[in-house]
C-alpha cells in the first residue's frame, strides 16, 4: 500500500477516534432549593422538649398547641395520659375513656371551624394511653401542632387528665 494511502487512513482513524472521545456537556444537575433541604443541628443532640406536663379538667375538649423549630429532622413525640372520673387518682376505667388526636394547623383550623378533617394521630375511647409519634420533619419555618383530649360523652361526665408529652428534634 503506498506511502500516502497509510497516512490518510491513520489520520481518518485518528480523526474518528478523537471525535468519539470529546465529552459532551451534559445538562446541569438540579441544583438543592435551600428551602427544602432538612439539615440536622450542628448544636449536638438536645434534651428533650416539655411539651404537657399537666393535670386539668375536661368537660368538653382541650387542646394544647405546641411548635417544632425549623430544619428539625426528625421529631419525635412521646408521652402518656391517664384519665380520671371526677378527680385526679379517682376512678380510671372505661367510665374515664377520653379521645385524644395529634394536629396540625390545617387541620386545628377545620376542627374549629367546624370541617371535618383527619388527624395526624388519633386514640379513641381510652383512659390510659402511651403515644410514640414520629412527627414530620420541619422545613426551613417552625410548624405548629396540637394536642387535643375530647370526652365525648361531655360535661354529663366530668374527667380529669394527667398528661405529660415531651418532643426530642
Amino acid at each position: 500500500m503506498p506511502q500516502r494511502n497509510r497516512l490518510a487512513i491513520a489520520m481518518a482513524v485518528l480523526l474518528g477516534v478523537s471525535a468519539g472521545c470529546t465529552k459532551k456537556d451534559s445538562p446541569p444537575a438540579a441544583q438543592a432549593i435551600p428551602l427544602d433541604q432538612v439539615v440536622p443541628s450542628t448544636a449536638g443532640p438536645t434534651q428533650p422538649q416539655v411539651v404537657l406536663e399537666k393535670t386539668f379538667s375536661l368537660k368538653t375538649s382541650a387542646t394544647f398547641p405546641f411548635e417544632i423549630p425549623s430544619h428539625a429532622a426528625r421529631p419525635h413525640l412521646h408521652g402518656i395520659f391517664q384519665s380520671f372520673v371526677g378527680k385526679a387518682g379517682g376512678v380510671s376505667d372505661d367510665a374515664a375513656n377520653i379521645e385524644f388526636v395529634i394536629l396540625n394547623e390545617d387541620q386545628q383550623t377545620n376542627v374549629t371551624n367546624d370541617r371535618p378533617s383527619e388527624a395526624l394521630f388519633s386514640v379513641e375511647s381510652s383512659h390510659n394511653q402511651a403515644v410514640n409519634f414520629d412527627l414530620p420533619p420541619s422545613m426551613n419555618q417552625p410548624v405548629k401542632y396540637y394536642l387535643a383530649f375530647h370526652n365525648a360523652q361531655g360535661s354529663n361526665s366530668s374527667k380529669v387528665v394527667e398528661a405529660n408529652f415531651r418532643v426530642d428534634f
